[in-house]
């Protein structure tokens, strides 16, 4: 099956070409894109196609750190529910994290990994064997990732140091112009990196509520994109059986209209369980409402499917080797 792009991410290439004076509407047309599905969240492009929309952008721009521009053309909307659930993250450690969680969403010719340490925390990008790995789309992302911890951060956030294995350009004056701070090239990877103490700072944008929100629609739209993946399809249909208590692989497979042990079988295939994907959603969900203090621990409990708040008690201890009452006071 063909790798693909989101097609209303697209515009953001469209907009940079825009603000070089291009007209977008001719690359459209040579490569047979629809200008309306731009507009629909759920149309999709071969990823091999947003690559020849950057392919064209080199042919036409005479600037060979054009991807940089990339900084001043993002918007939320261009990566639907990740944007908006990035805008709402708690800090930039939980935006990145989400980012490379669901980055599927907008992608599917580049996986992301997360690394921190002590002092810093970094988000590397690794394409997939579809991609020509172009060096100005690698700008572009850097560009990107810059605008979007500015949204969340403030204007004032400045990276720790930003790598790229592409080779040193001429000129590397608009690199540090613009990332105020060390960058390297030829790198071993990828790679985004900010302080940590940046990373844990609360966003002023935080709300764990629409954060959430934005994870199940995610959630929801990854599955619906891809029917075979039934990891995603399970832990959709958890998230919305946990509040009516009593979750089972038998409850989720009839929703799913597979039987025991064929969700069983699928789920082995993919080197999980029912019982770890059961944990995964309880344990994600738990870290985002115990930071909403209008959520009793009571509430929490039965919003994830637990009997009772000591049921709910000993398995967040499980999970974070402290009790939820040592975060705050509930229930």
């Amino acid at each position: 099956m063909a790798l693909t792009f989101s097609a209303p991410t697209t515009k953001l290439s469209l907009k940079l070409l825009e603000s070089y004076g291009i007209d977008s509407s001719d690359i459209l047309k040579k490569l047979n894109i629809d200008p309306k599905r731009l507009n629909d969240p759920h149309a999709r492009i071969p990823y091999t196609t947003a690559d020849d929309i950057w392919a064209e952008a080199a042919d036409r721009i005479d600037d060979p750190a054009f991807g940089l521009k990339a900084v001043d053309c993002w918007h939320p909307s261009q990566m639907g529910a990740l944007g908006y659930a990035w805008l709402s993250s708690e800090n930039l450690k939980n935006a990145l994290t989400r980012f490379q969680r669901y980055s599927r969403v907008v992608t599917e010719g580049a996986f992301f990994e997360v690394e921190e340490t002590p002092k810093y925390f970094s988000l590397i990008l690794h394409y997939r064997s579809v991609s020509r790995q172009l060096p100005y789309r690698t700008d572009a992302f850097m560009a990107i990732m810059l605008a979007m911890c500015k949204a969340n951060f403030g204007k004032h956030f400045i990276p720790a140091e930003i790598h790229f294995k592409h080779g040193a350009p001429k000129d590397s004056k608009a690199y540090t112009d613009l990332f105020q701070c060390p960058v390297f090239f030829n790198a071993k990877d990828n790679r985004f990196i900010i302080h940590m103490q940046d990373a844990l700072t609360t966003s002023e944008g935080a709300h764990s509520q629409l954060a959430k929100l934005h994870d199940q629609i995610m959630i929801e739209y990854l599955a619906k994109m891809d029917r075979k993946n039934i990891v995603e399809q399970v832990k959709s249909e958890i998230i919305k059986q946990l509040p009516n208590g009593n979750v089972t692989d038998t409850t989720v497979g009839q929703a799913l209209h597979i039987n025991d042990r064929t969700l069983q079988r699928r789920l082995k295939e993919q080197n999980t369980t029912f019982k770890t994907l059961m944990n995964e959603v309880r344990e994600d969900l738990a870290a985002t409402y115990i930071k909403d203090t209008n959520l009793s621990l009571s509430e929490i409990s039965f919003l994830l499917g637990f009997g009772n708040i000591s049921s709910f008690s000993r398995a967040y201890k499980r999970w974070t080797g402290q009790p939820p009452s040592h975060l705050r006071t509930g229930g």
